[in-house]
């Protein structure tokens, strides 16, 4: 088993950028791949990124394409997620899972984060 943390999260303005952090410890995290998931007030968990065991593929919603970079650093069982010009809209909790493979679908990842949050201001 593995256990997800994130770290990051918080206020910025509309424009700026964030990096979220997601430190794993348990098994190898270098087994797992990992997805970044985000869920707003009253709206389902979607998908926002993912990336592969090794980090040489990585997946993005059509809504991250351009302005959000998944990477990870195995060394340091470190995934991350930089999230630059920041709309309103990308306010929500991120949550960070692993999993066997870089899925889109949340139900794919046994292993998840308790998720933190994300304000973009007007």
């Amino acid at each position: 088993q593995v256990h997800v943390v994130e770290s990051g999260g918080g206020l910025v303005q509309a424009g700026g950028s964030l990096r979220l952090s997601c430190a794993a410890s348990g098994r190898t995290f270098s087994n797992y791949a990992v997805g970044w998931f985000r869920q707003a007030p009253g709206k389902e968990r979607e998908f926002a990124a993912s990336i592969n065991k090794s980090g040489q593929f990585t997946y993005y919603a059509d809504s991250a394409k351009g302005r959000f970079t998944i990477s990870r650093d195995n060394v340091k069982n470190t995934v991350y997620l930089q999230m630059n010009s920041l709309k309103v809209d990308d306010t929500a909790v991120y949550y960070c899972a692993a999993g066997s493979a870089p899925f889109r679908v949340s139900k794919s990842y046994p292993y998840w984060g308790q998720g933190i949050q994300v304000i973009v201001s007007s």
